[in-house]
């Protein structure tokens, strides 16, 4: 063992050394079919207003520039900052709003936005009046308000808000007033770390306690890297009236978040305290929750947050103390939130893990207890003083518990209305539909006891969205609608009226583009169109699409959804490269993963990362190949992860061949993060593929020793299955093509750029042909053009030279 240890320490530092002479390519643009799929103009993002009466179409590029991707950016505490302008640089920007009233034809465009348009940070006002939000300059981000009767905006203040912890504009009650956290007048000047002269070392101490935590990326690492986090941070809150007039309302502090009760009379606001943490990022740094009235004086500080650096192990521990707090949707202020019953461990064995707890306003009293959960508390619906709805979920079992109590009746046990494994989608009941109250706040749609239940739909027979009604006093439920649609698929996205049975649904098919109907349930009438938004796809408008379903060796059902190129004879049958794209999951039972969740009506919309572009250079495609890892009873999913994964890639491309289409000797394979993953290890210990592509993947699990994925043991607990799901550690074994992407800034948990690098340069060792990009700016998804298009040109000179081509 010490041998092998020894011979793979000096395999690494040996690798590190330069081999071969670097290729210093620019951007490089894929075939123009893929191209004209790829530069489209994008339909509009549709918001409609809880009343139903208005539709916000947001319109955006569907990618950034590389310039844009090559701003400042400063990487702290797990967070992305431009320093000059202070706000996320990884923000996605709209440039366009035009508003359309959902009963009439024409939109309205909204004049007086500014130019060049980088909008974001949008915030409907309580009466749904007005829409604020950010506008992002050269120099930083400005606040403007949108009058959405008079389809107008207008500028509230200059660029001096700061949007570094998240969208930094709050209304007040009154829907006129915001709530804006500014740049200090005294802000210091940041530190440039790049040229600063080190005081001394950067030392981490460990106390003894355990602290097994995921490999976090963008952790501060020094003094310097504090300094300048407490400096983007820090903010002073000001009251901006509607004519741009600001009133310091706080002085300045590290704020986290505000948020008003929903009578407006008091504001909840999160401060972020010292000391910081090098080894986890924001949300466990220490933080004080406290509450003000609307002058900006301290009422009651409800929590004093510590560092959290040490958990109990595993994915269902969480920490004592307050958690969750927030407001009580249906109450005019009183706040609510949840302890831990069992000290955040999963471990220990209790009837009950969290408690639900209130405290109303002036919050001088004794908090009441008002539910406890089997489970660890998931989230909440108000939805008045009889009724309200609470989730819990436990991870190691997949369960998921739905439950009815009454918020009037302190202590009373909760019923239990859905019990179910949250992985089963067949059983899926959906979501509670919620409108908005007289507060302005999201509460349960309610007619007298009865609520209203929106369903995806998923079963054996397919999918067929649904409207369920339930009592919630007699818990009895009934359909009031299940779309019939076998050609097209029809989503339940609003109930706009339950009296009149008028729903907002919407439509689309494989090659339709979705668009927005209103449908009257109690008349048989077509469903009347509200939005018309054209296929941008039109070159593949004609693709054979179809979910196919077949078994694997050990008859377990699966499914994927095959593509054929455009014109293809599915009656002569010629033989075509295929291309498999996966990503693979873990269940704790069979029944589970044998579901299908893919419908052959769905919208085909090829995003960057899609592997559909291929239709149109040859290629049939089975995309969203379904790759179960199952581990029942006792047993984790991982302990036959190879196994597992080589006999669904088998099964996968037996039935494929079976019908017909392909050459099975031209088949490649590829995924994205831990598809990538699987991609590698499924050319490493099989001989299905001619050549695979792997992208923002991670291949030396022993780099992420304290869990990964769905892995919940640590690397001394488990040494083998660390080792054997490794791709890195059967690098001598590798011997298929494999092109190996990734962001040259990945901030994803475990997928450093360095899993790519270390992983190439041991196949380069082993004499593997493989092929290493490094896309500059980008993180674990791409974002610039640019990047995207030099992707699609590598992946598509991969594709033709290993497998359509395969010598």
């Amino acid at each position: 063992m010490k041998f092998r240890l020894f011979l793979l320490h000096t395999l690494c530092a040996g690798l590190m050394m330069p081999v071969v002479a670097q290729e210093h390519l620019t951007y490089q643009k894929p075939p123009q079919e893929i191209v004209e799929l790829v530069d489209i103009k994008r339909p509009p993002q549709v918001i409609t207003d809880s009343r139903k009466e208005n539709m916000l179409l947001l319109y955006r590029n569907s990618y950034k520039t590389i310039a844009e991707l090559s701003e400042d950016e400063l990487r702290l505490a797990g967070l992305r900052i431009n320093p000059k302008t202070n706000i996320s640089s990884r923000a996605t920007y709209y440039n366009n709003i035009e508003i359309k009233k959902l009963k009439a034809a024409a939109t309205t465009p909204v004049q007086g936005l500014p130019e060049n348009a980088r909008l974001a940070n949008l915030r409907l006002s309580p009466d749904e009046k007005k829409l604020a939000f950010t506008h992002t300059t050269a120099d930083g981000v400005e606040v403007w308000v949108l009058d959405i009767a008079s389809a107008t905006a207008k500028k509230l203040t200059g660029a001096t808000a700061n949007a570094n912890m998240g969208n930094p504009v709050s209304w007040f009650r009154d829907g006129k007033s915001l709530l804006v956290r500014m740049l200090p007048e005294d802000r210091p000047p940041l530190i440039d770390t790049g040229e600063a002269v080190p005081a001394g070392p950067t030392v981490t101490v460990s106390s003894g306690i355990l602290a097994q935590n995921r490999t976090y990326q963008d952790l501060l690492k020094n003094k310097d890297d504090e300094f300048n986090f407490e400096v983007l941070a820090t903010s002073e809150l000001y009251k901006v009236g509607p004519d741009g007039s600001k009133t310091l309302w706080k002085e300045k502090a590290m704020y986290g978040s505000e948020s008003f009760s929903p009578d407006g009379k008091y504001v909840k606001v999160v401060t972020i305290q010292r000391p910081f943490s090098y080894i986890v990022p924001l949300n466990r740094f220490p933080m004080t929750t406290a509450v003000y009235d609307t002058s900006g004086k301290l009422v009651k500080t409800v929590e004093e947050t510590p560092l959290v650096e040490d958990l109990p192990k595993g994915f269902m521990a969480t920490r004592t103390g307050k958690r969750n707090i927030s407001w009580r949707a249906d109450q005019p202020s009183t706040l609510v939130w949840v302890e831990a019953l069992d000290g955040g461990d999963p471990e220990q064995e209790v009837p009950f893990r969290d408690e639900l707890f209130t405290l109303g306003a002036p919050f001088s009293g004794e908090p009441v207890s008002l539910v406890k959960t089997i489970n660890r508390f998931s989230d909440i619906t108000w939805g008045n003083n009889r009724y309200a709805v609470l989730t819990d979920y436990w991870w190691n079992d997949r369960n998921t518990k739905t439950y009815v109590f009454d918020p009037s009746a302190p202590g009373e046990e909760a019923r239990v209305v859905f019990d179910r494994n949250y992985q089963d989608s067949y059983s899926d009941p959906g979501e509670f539909e919620t409108e908005k109250n007289e507060y302005g706040v999201n509460v349960l749609k309610m007619e007298g006891s009865k609520a209203y239940l929106i369903g995806e739909g998923y079963s054996e027979k397919g999918q067929f969205p649904f409207l369920d009604e339930i009592d919630l006093s007699s818990l009895k439920t009934d359909r009031l609608y299940q779309s019939a649609f076998t050609d097209k698929l029809e989503e339940i996205s609003a109930v706009i009226d339950a009296k009149k049975g008028e729903v907002l649904v919407r439509i689309e098919s494989g090659n339709e583009y979705p668009n927005y109907f209103i449908r009257n349930l109690r008349k048989r009438m077509a469903p009347i169109p509200v939005t018309d938004f054209k296929n941008p796809f039109t070159s593949i408008a004609d693709a054979h699409k179809e979910v196919i379903t077949y078994k694997r060796d050990d008859g377990l059902e699966l499914s994927g959804t095959l593509y054929l190129p455009p014109g293809y004879d599915t009656g002569k049958k010629e033989k075509l490269p295929m291309i498999l794209w996966a990503y693979p999951r873990e269940y704790k039972d069979k029944n589970s993963a044998a579901q299908t969740t893919s419908n052959p009506n769905s919208f085909t919309y090829p995003s960057y990362g899609s592997p559909v572009y291929w239709i149109t250079r040859g290629y049939a495609v089975l995309d969203k190949a379904a790759f179960p890892i199952i581990g029942e009873g006792d047993e984790e999913p991982n302990d036959t992860f190879r196994e597992q994964l080589v006999a669904n890639a088998k099964a996968a491309i037996d039935a494929v061949d079976a019908l017909g289409y392909i050459d099975r000797n031209r088949v490649g394979v590829g995924g994205h993060s831990y598809g990538a993953f699987m991609t590698a290890n499924l050319l490493t210990h099989s001989e299905l593929f001619a050549a695979g592509i792997a992208r923002s993947g991670a291949y030396n699990r022993t780099l992420t020793p304290f869990g990964f994925q769905s892995e919940e043991r640590n690397y001394w607990e488990a040494p083998e299955i660390y080792n054997g799901m490794s791709p890195f550690m059967h690098a001598d074994k590798m011997k298929t093509p494999l092109l190996l992407i990734h962001g040259a800034a990945d901030n994803n948990s475990g997928t450093y750029p360095l899993q790519s690098e270390r992983y190439f340069n041991a196949l380069k060792g082993f004499g593997a042909p493989a092929r290493l990009v490094m896309l500059p700016r980008e993180s674990h998804g791409y974002s610039a053009l640019e990047s995207v298009l030099h992707v699609l040109w590598e992946q598509d000179q991969w594709l033709e030279k290993y497998v359509k081509n395969r010598e």
